[in-house]
């Protein structure tokens, strides 16, 4: 976990940022205690009591029950997570999906007005062990009716993927994450292999199956965000996660997404992050703005 203090929404300049190991694996009521500990060493550090606290979670809160869920930190899941940090911090908090906190913190101070200061719409997609997004419109995150709003690694994508621990098959989240890619590289081959291993061999040329797995990820991801384009028709979308990081998404993976999208060309920016891992914690403060 980790925590920011920042000047202002206008001046967003750190005052204080900490980082705190979570140790969700002592449970739920720990997790709570951890998180009062990261607040008060910020007031401590800052010499300020905050009037509202801004928090990126994994999962998101049920706008209809007030409980956790579609958390990959499980012991969150169920529990009423925001109303009990709320009762132990004794202030007011607000709390969306980290992927929505790192699109909002982008398009607020990061990439997104660097390459389009008349951004009204960004969307932030998080590829890496798993595949998340978030949405921002004027500056506000889109949270939606069942808080489910950007979530478009659960959307279906091909059969190829197989079982997804959603419930349903052929997710975009098992077809184009890190761990999506290397499952494939290793189905094909009996051999586990991380992806920094399987691009370069890609790149190269000297694996077959390598360059079968680089140009599955680059025709999935151009098929993928399309949908998302051909419905949100966003001005930007940045790409964080260590999938982002691969530099065939902005030329080979942008031209596929041409071919799908419903126009004869393709406008909308497809950017690096500009913030790097500090997006999600700038966002949350940006959800008390």
């Amino acid at each position: 976990m980790e925590g920011v203090v920042l000047k202002s929404a206008e001046e967003p300049e750190v005052l204080v940022r900490l980082r705190h190991e979570t140790e969700a694996e002592k449970g739920y009521q720990h997790v709570l205690n951890r998180l009062k500990e990261l607040l008060d060493k910020l007031i401590l550090e800052a010499g300020e009591r905050p009037k509202a606290i801004g928090i990126g979670t994994p999962g998101t809160r049920d706008p209809q029950t007030g409980l956790h869920k579609n958390s990959n930190s499980t012991v969150l899941n169920g529990q009423p997570f925001k109303e009990d940090l709320a009762k132990l911090f004794g202030i007011p908090v607000e709390m969306a999906n980290d992927a929505n906190c790192f699109a909002l913190a982008e398009a607020r101070m990061g990439a997104a007005p660097e390459v389009d200061p008349e951004a009204q719409v960004v969307f932030g997609v998080i590829m890496g062990t798993g595949c998340g997004g978030g949405v921002v419109v004027n500056g506000q995150v889109i949270n939606g009716k069942q808080g489910i709003g950007g979530e478009w690694g659960h959307n279906f994508l091909d059969e190829s993927g197989g079982p997804c621990y959603c419930g349903k098959t052929g997710c975009v989240e098992r077809i184009i994450s890190g761990t999506g890619l290397e499952n494939f590289y290793e189905e094909q081959t009996g051999i586990r292999k991380r992806l920094k291993e399987i691009i370069p061999a890609a790149r190269n040329g000297s694996d077959p199956v390598a360059v079968q797995t680089l140009d599955r990820l680059v025709h999935f991801f151009g098929l993928g965000i399309s949908n998302i384009i051909n419905i949100l028709d966003p001005d930007v979308i940045v790409l964080g996660g260590g999938v982002g990081n691969i530099e065939e998404l902005y030329t080979r993976g942008v031209a596929e997404a041409t071919n799908y999208v419903f126009n004869l060309r393709l406008d909308t920016k497809i950017v690096k992050p500009k913030l790097g891992d500090s997006a999600g914690v700038f966002g949350a403060a940006f959800l008390t703005a």
